[in-house]
């Protein structure tokens, strides 16, 4: 993935892009900030985003995720659950700065929705919860940052719990993320006695004002006690700076108090090359530090001028393309979600990249070849929308009318065409089978299935080839229950749905030689097509491949795209027990051919038969999804966890002390955790809380593979 590597844009250069701007833009390119909202469940993400737009002006009140008023949590499932299910876009102002937020989930569940959301974001604030600090799912969306190299800010939020600890989640973001984060700020009391924080930059206390909602605060003198502790931090914050930045290393030798106009432009340009990560202190719900929390989205987080210039390749010829942030260089964007709207219908979710996508105009999709015609273009706030006669490089919007574009679609000129690379989405690890109550209702859930496939890549829709029965898989029990609950409340769909079962898979763990010829008179015509393949296992997680190693006097080019179909259908469907075979990686090496005989359908039969001989040489085995769970529990109950985790083929990993809580770290196949819920209360009397995510597909043990088969 290329997106942000390096602070590359200086002077000329972004004085050249600079003028490379249209005239009718709201804001110039340098005041525009693309921003997500990520973090572990409960951290505060949405919370935060909250008070953001209230502050900016946005919104007139704060909506309480709790209350089911959360502006950003607009979809009654996450009213009623308080929890975040979709990213939710919207734009805010902040000292004339135009800033487009992307509020993303926590649940692993919706994994997907930060995945997408960080591949077309210039930055991100990480939210850590002041208790639990690095918590499962902050790790999973900090590796998700580092993967499209996204730099960002750290915001310790809920300062004013009991527990929290400032320091110690600085530490912990050192130590398991292996990050540099410095503070830019100390937190002025804790728990109960917090009440604002210290700006190590200009050295001053920040109070806030609880009649105004913390709308109005005040600056102050730094509290005797912690006027030390203040010196001691911003000599340190100096130091990580002018380590990495020579300007500052500079001012710093020639005066140890670098002046906070020279620190702050030291930390910006550290900041955007990934060499450290500025952590802020307070508390959203008591309204606290998020004032201070949107200066440093201003002051540090990358300006769409500040990323390199987007990458692709040519459709044909594969040859690398750049696209620089500018609005009259050729169209590239990138459609990163769907979403059916009730009023509006199917919306694009778009970040352009370079040129102008402008209403009316033609676009062409690189992977259907096609053109399509743009009818609307809108930005949004949540779900409400504000039409648009334009989106400039660099901004997010929606596009309305495109009718066959997907998620990790490219969009571009006709003439000069880029396809920029796809977003990689998860396996899904459970499915359900779903089917309709009556006659009358079944194309209505064929329809609400394609509608929710086409939204959410993580959802996915499928033929059991033995029961015939229709089977939605996604991300976990939770996922599924929202696809289910969708499907009944928003397409109107009268089905009946089956209990979640795990979506085990099959892979080959040797390599195995097969060859198949098809010969047949079929409606009169003769049929031929000879094929001989090899399969061997492909590293885990990488996929299937399928590689031709055959000249074309034995399989000639006209035949090979339905040869390569024949061996996908094999694939799908599996030997053992008919689960999708994975990690395979597929070898043509011989072949025959017919010039009158030879047909397209004959080679697609040829290549399936084939690979399932092959994949049965291959000592083929069955794979089931494994997650990895934290437990955080009372030492009392230590013991019994333990053996639970046992019972259930579980292997702990480690286990660490958090306060007066102890912190197991696990690996559970999923086929044991249905209920786990219930289970984990019962044995710790409700006191513990666990968080699980899938951690990897791994080979049934003999005896579990046998009950399957035996099904």
């Amino acid at each position: 993935m290329e997106t942000v590597l390096e602070q590359k844009r200086k002077g000329e250069a972004a004085g050249a892009v600079r003028s490379r701007e249209a005239a009718d833009r709201s804001r110039p390119l340098a005041r525009v900030r693309n921003i997500g909202v990520i973090a572990h469940i409960d951290a505060g993400k949405t919370t935060t985003s909250e008070r953001i737009l209230f502050y900016a002006g946005r919104v007139h009140r704060m909506g309480e995720v709790h209350e089911g008023t959360a502006t950003m949590d607009w979809m009654p499932q996450e009213k009623e659950r308080g929890i975040t299910i979709t990213s939710a876009a919207t734009t805010c102002f902040w000292k004339d700065h135009q800033i487009n937020i992307i509020d993303t989930p926590g649940h692993v569940d919706f994994t997907v929705e930060v995945e997408r959301s960080l591949r077309v974001l210039d930055g991100a604030v990480v939210v850590f919860c002041g208790v639990g600090g690095v918590q499962p799912q902050s790790e999973t969306v900090w590796r998700q940052a580092d993967r499209y190299t996204v730099p960002r800010l750290a915001f310790v939020n809920k300062m004013d719990r009991i527990g929290a600890d400032f320091s110690s989640v600085v530490r912990q973001i050192r130590e398991k993320l292996g990050a540099n984060p410095v503070p830019i700020q100390i937190p002025v009391g804790s728990e109960d006695s917090f009440r604002g924080i210290v700006d190590l930059i200009a050295m001053q206390a920040i109070g806030y004002d609880d009649s105004s909602l913390g709308a109005k605060f005040e600056v102050l003198a730094i509290p005797g006690e912690l006027a030390a502790v203040a010196e001691k931090a911003r000599a340190a914050l100096i130091e990580a700076v002018a380590e990495h930045d020579e300007e500052v290393l500079a001012a710093y030798l020639q005066s140890p108090d670098v002046p906070a106009a020279i620190l702050r432009a030291g930390i910006r340009r550290v900041t955007l090359q990934h060499k450290m990560t500025p952590v802020l202190a307070g508390s959203s719900l008591r309204n606290k530090g998020v004032q201070q929390l949107l200066d440093a989205v201003v002051d540090y987080l990358p300006s769409p001028m500040d990323i390199p210039p987007v990458t692709g390749t040519h459709p044909k010829t594969q040859e690398p393309i750049t696209r620089e942030t500018d609005d009259f260089a050729p169209l590239s964007a990138l459609a990163f979600k769907l979403m059916n709207d009730p009023y509006m219908g199917r919306m694009v979710f778009v970040r352009v990249y370079s040129g102008q996508l402008k209403k009316g105009q033609n676009v062409f999709n690189p992977r259907t070849r096609k053109r399509e015609r743009v009818m609307k273009l809108v930005l949004l706030h949540a779900d409400d929308r504000q039409e648009v006669e334009t989106i400039h490089a660099g901004e997010i919007g929606a596009v309305v009318g495109l009718k066959q574009a997907t998620t990790g679609d490219t969009l571009c000129a006709e003439n000069q065409p880029v396809e920029l690379e796809r977003i990689r989405f998860p396996e899904p690890v459970m499915s359900m089978a779903v089917e309709p109550k009556s006659q009358a209702d079944r194309e209505k859930l064929s329809d609400a299935l394609a509608a929710l496939a086409a939204e959410d890549p993580t959802c996915v829709v499928s033929m059991d080839t033995e029961t015939g029965q229709t089977l939605l898989s996604g991300m976990g029990e939770l996922h599924l229950e929202i696809l289910k609950d969708r499907m009944f409340r928003e397409y109107k769909v009268q089905a009946n749905a089956g209990k979640p079962v795990v979506a085990y898979r099959e892979t080959v763990s040797a390599a195995g030689r097969g060859e198949h010829r098809f010969e047949r008179d079929i409606g009169g015509q003769r049929q031929y097509a000879e094929v001989v393949l090899e399969v061997e296992p492909a590293q885990r997680g990488t996929g299937n491949v399928i590689e031709f190693d055959v000249p074309a006097s034995r399989i000639p080019g006209e035949f090979r795209s339905s040869l390569e179909a024949g061996i996908r259908d094999g694939l799908l469907t599996g030997v053992v027990a008919n689960y999708s075979l994975v990690d395979v990686s597929v070898r043509i090496i011989g072949g025959g051919f017919h010039e009158q005989e030879s047909t397209e359908m004959a080679f697609r039969t040829a290549g399936n038969m084939a690979l399932r001989t092959a994949a049965r040489a291959g000592a083929p085995v069955i794979l089931e999804p494994i997650m990895s769970l934290e437990i955080v529990l009372p030492a009392e109950h230590l013991g019994d966890v333990l053996n639970d985790i046992s019972a259930r083929r579980g292997h702990v990993n480690d286990m660490t002390s958090r306060d007066t809580m102890q912190v197991i770290r696990a690996r559970i196949p999923l086929a044991e955790l249905f209920g786990y819920s219930t289970a984990i209360r019962s044995l710790t009397r409700g006191r513990a809380s666990y968080t699980m995510e899938p951690a990897c597909f791994d080979m049934v043990p003999a005896a579990v593979q046998q009950q399957l088969l035996e099904r």
